[in-house]
């Protein structure tokens, strides 16, 4: 079974007992106060595998699967076994960081929290478009450019709409994420900047 189905598993199932269980679904979901206050860091990583409600869920989810197999595909490519580990690493770490400036900016916010997959899942987004950066990606289906221009047009969104703070949505994690994913694939293959570079000019 592909890492991908077991990723997604995981993250419904959680996500499905939390809801049963609202007591849990406290507890996992990432609140800046409880982690710097009383040291609650387990929730930089379980707020990824809680959702809001379904559609929250199914959207991460449905990213996650046309993403998530894709660059699973590709680390397996270039490294092999350890290319299953790197993308696992990927994914739950680039939950964390993702988490990491939305905790410091709301350490005294004991009202405020957060919860999804977005951030791990940005991180594989922005990791194909840079192995894949001229194919075209649609937004809902609707809206279809290649890839390095929806992957740019997305970054500036999260920028503007964090400044703005008018929503519910932490964009913040969104646009970490998207950085680290960047971030760690030109890491761990740097050569894929220069194709990168060559596929848009």
């Amino acid at each position: 079974m592909q890492v991908t189905y077991i990723l997604m598993a995981v993250i419904g199932l959680v996500t499905y007992f939390a809801w049963e269980r609202p007591e849990l679904h406290r507890r996992l979901m990432l609140n800046p106060y409880t982690v710097v206050h009383e040291k609650k860091y387990y929730q930089l990583i379980t707020s990824g595998f809680v959702h809001n409600n379904g559609i929250h869920l199914l959207l991460n989810l449905f990213t996650l699967y046309f993403f998530g197999l894709a660059i699973e595909q590709i680390f397996y490519t270039y490294f092999g076994e350890l290319g299953l580990v790197l993308y696992i690493l990927l994914f739950i770490t680039a939950v964390i960081v993702a988490n990491i400036p939305t905790t410091i900016k709301h350490k005294n916010n004991y009202n405020y929290n957060s919860l999804g997959a977005s951030g791990g899942v940005s991180a594989l987004v922005m990791a194909f478009i840079l192995f894949d950066p001229i194919r075209d990606l649609c937004l809902y289906a609707i809206i279809c450019l290649p890839g390095y221009i929806l992957g740019g047009l997305f970054i500036v969104y999260s920028i503007i709409m964090s400044k703005r703070n008018t929503d519910n949505i932490n964009h913040d994690a969104h646009l970490f994420g998207a950085i680290y994913g960047v971030i760690f694939t030109l890491l761990l293959r740097p050569s894929t900047f220069s194709y990168f570079i060559e596929a848009i000019f």
